[in-house]
């Protein structure tokens, strides 16, 4: 594609920089931007994007302090909570946070940025495309010439997404449903202007537009969680259609990966899941493999806990760490290819089950994630975690009733994945 696009994101935790470099093909040189760390950024704009991640990651922490955490984080989530869908309504009405947001538009927060993307004489504007709705909304403000994409990377959302005046906006948003687009027509946006191309999945993962690497990690995949052949007796024909003949057994253990969030949060459960896998690990019968992230101290904790836990020597336990994002995303993809299972939190995770990766849900942060899991659990892509004490027993239930293998299928069947080929085509247009 002879004219790329500024691909911007902002890297304040995984979501909106997963979302981007899912697309990184499509940006100028290859290389993401992001908005609250550019280079030659304006202390002042920094430190207006540096107060806000602080502030969210400490929250998220100490979310986990008893009875006072809740209360607390309870009292910040009601500032970007979604409402209720129904009764559907007019939900145009602007709020506090995007009132105070073009406040500091109107003081020069972002007009830096949006000047260095600005055509030189003569030039076409390339198309700026942002996973996180404030570029977007500076790009507009500051009257950028070419087009503005925003893709949005929730199952559902909250009024922050619209502009400050939806109905004229100019603003292009790329959905991964129809209820996040049901969502925007609600906010004011105008339909010409939404459109529904399914969160951009990595497509080193699927293999083009025939799938083929995506069709045959499934197959895999699906000999580990259907043993003892139920899904596939109940189900031959579905199976058939999409996938072809099923191995007798799969290329790779039965694995788990679980991840946490950017924060931090939920760690624990991680080396609950080792302590209660722990035989099935040292006979090879099974993998796990703890993602750690960019979070050096995440790392650390893991692989403190993996050795009192006198499991440092086994083959399959595995801590996913890179040192930046780019590294961590292949890495992270790569290991996708031999899951059987996605354990965490309902992020923008939550769309990996396209992949034919069922998810455990381990519980929610923040309202977003609420609506996310109820995505999953509506359309039976996922399942809430139970009792972390019992894992292995109702896991393995879930195995042997062909429950997990269900939800792959689900997942896979009824999910979009060629999202970032719907957005490079978008933008062609």
């Amino acid at each position: 594609m002879e004219n790329k696009a500024w691909v911007i994101a902002i890297n304040m935790g995984y979501g909106h920089q997963r979302t981007a470099y899912a697309l990184k093909d499509l940006a100028v040189d290859g290389k993401i931007i992001n908005a609250n760390d550019y280079e030659g950024i304006p202390e002042t704009d920094r430190k207006i994007w540096e107060g806000s991640q602080k502030f969210y990651e400490s929250i998220s922490r100490f979310k986990r302090v008893p009875l006072i955490g809740n209360w607390a984080f309870n009292i910040y989530d009601q500032t970007q909570k979604i409402l209720d869908f129904y009764p559907r309504r007019d939900l145009s009405k602007t709020n506090f946070i995007e009132k105070n947001t073009y406040n500091l538009f109107t003081k020069g927060w972002g007009r830096h940025l949006i000047k260095k993307l600005w055509p030189a004489p003569g030039e076409k504007a390339k198309p700026i495309i942002s996973t996180f709705f404030t570029p977007a909304f500076m790009a507009e403000y500051f009257r950028y010439p070419g087009d503005i994409y925003c893709v949005v990377c929730d199952a559902d959302i909250s009024r922050s997404w619209a502009p400050l005046i939806p109905d004229k906006t100019k603003i292009k948003y790329c959905v991964p449903n129809e209820r996040t687009k049901e969502r925007l027509l609600l906010y004011g946006v105008n339909d010409n202007n939404i459109f529904l191309t399914g969160y951009p999945l990595p497509m080193s993962c699927i293999g083009g537009e025939s799938m083929s690497i995506l069709k045959y990690d499934i197959r895999q995949r699906l000999a580990n969680l259907d043993p003892q052949k139920i899904y596939e007796r109940n189900y031959t024909s579905l199976i058939k259609a999409h996938l072809g003949a099923l191995p007798i057994t799969a290329d790779h253990p039965l694995t788990i990966i679980f991840a946490v969030g950017g924060a931090g949060a939920q760690k624990e459960i991680g080396v609950g899941l080792l302590k209660q896998f722990r035989n099935r690990i040292a006979a090879r019968e099974m993998k796990i493999v703890l993602v750690a992230g960019i979070k050096k101290p995440i790392k650390q904790y893991f692989d403190e806990e993996i050795k009192k836990l006198k499991m440092d020597k086994l083959k399959n336990v595995e801590v996913l760490y890179a040192d930046n994002f780019g590294d961590y995303f292949e890495i992270f993809n790569q290991s996708l290819s031999k899951a059987d299972v996605l354990w965490t939190k309902p992020s923008e995770l939550s769309f990996y089950s396209a992949l034919g990766i069922p998810i455990i849900i381990a519980p929610t942060i923040g309202s977003q994630e609420d609506f996310n899991k109820e995505w999953l659990l509506l359309h039976g892509f996922g399942i809430e975690q139970k009792p972390e004490n019992l894992v292995a027993e109702w896991f393995f239930d879930l195995i042997r009733d062909g429950y997990l293998a269900e939800m792959a299928m689900e997942g896979f069947v009824e999910g979009i994945q060629l999202g970032a080929l719907n957005i490079k085509k978008l933008i062609s247009d």
